[in-house]
């Protein structure tokens, strides 16, 4: 088929992540089906649930899932063991999207220090002493509250960029995937932009990145995260570390929305693609 070939996927999870039943070595060779130069595994590690639920003494509930220290190091052992396997076909990276390092610095510096790790998402998916966003019944809420909630949302950002042991920020955005895409409320963040450029300078600064997920163009949302607005903005402020993930729950995911995000970075001007190995960019150059 090679769809995709010469094109990257930086983003995607198997049944080492608990919203997900993917077989890696499926993952892995639909990657290489499709002609992708660079396909990374990137299971959730989710710092404020590493250990098991009664180190946090926390009542169970539906949504939660923790041991994710546990899954960590199953997940890099098997992709490990795959780039061994499949190293002459495809650039494998191994992983993790580290959820929620600024609820618990020591973790999330164990777990970046490990050096079987390529790749570090940096992503938000909740705040500290509250459900992930997608869980949240944003029906419930006034119009200030979720403004409130947003502001928060990106200051934690802001603390985790300042934190900056990752390699790319992730799903900048998303939020906007229940906020809009579920709940049909329409987000004005131009009032968020300042606290936005400040993240993207200290990425930029450190040498950092930015993700553009897919995700959002197969789901109600109908845009990346994020969209093109801020990929121009990141742009304009002299960003060029840039990657694109697909964050595939399941094989018939993979790859879906790169080559149409591809083209989108093409027209704001980007030239380059970027993977990660060793946390080093390696690029590939947007035909």
């Amino acid at each position: 088929m090679n769809k995709l070939k010469g094109l990257i996927d930086c983003h995607s999870h198997t049944y080492f992540s608990p919203d997900s039943n993917a077989n890696p070595e499926k993952m892995v060779e639909k990657a290489i089906e499709l002609g992708l130069e660079a396909y990374a595994i990137t299971d959730h590690c989710e710092c404020n649930r590493w250990f098991d639920i009664d180190y946090y003494k926390a009542e169970p509930n539906e949504h939660d899932t923790y041991n994710f220290g546990r899954d960590f190091d199953r997940s890099l052992n098997k992709i490990t063991e795959m780039k061994e396997i499949y190293g002459d076909k495809i650039n494998l990276i191994c992983g993790i999207e580290l959820g929620q390092a600024t609820h618990d610095f020591e973790i999330a510096d164990k777990a970046v220090g490990d050096e079987r790790l390529d790749f570090v998402i940096g992503s938000m998916h909740e705040l500290p002493n509250s459900p992930d966003f997608c869980f949240i019944k944003y029906e419930n809420y006034s119009d200030s509250e979720i403004d409130n909630l947003l502001e928060d949302y990106f200051l934690e950002l802001l603390k985790l960029c300042k934190w900056g042991k990752f390699d790319v920020l992730g799903h900048l955005t998303y939020t906007l995937r229940y906020i809009e895409g579920e709940y049909g409320l329409k987000i004005d963040l131009s009032k968020y932009e300042d606290i936005i450029k400040e993240c993207f300078k200290i990425i930029i600064q450190n040498s950092k990145g930015i993700e553009v997920n897919t995700s959002g163009l197969r789901q109600k949302y109908g845009k990346p995260f994020p969209d093109l607005e801020y990929m121009k903005m990141y742009y304009n402020l002299g960003g060029e570390i840039i990657t694109l993930g697909s964050d595939a729950h399941r094989v018939g995911d993979v790859g879906k929305g790169i080559a149409e995000c591809k083209e989108m970075l093409k027209r704001v001007g980007f030239k380059y693609l970027a993977y990660f190995k060793n946390h080093k960019p390696e690029f590939v150059k947007i035909d």
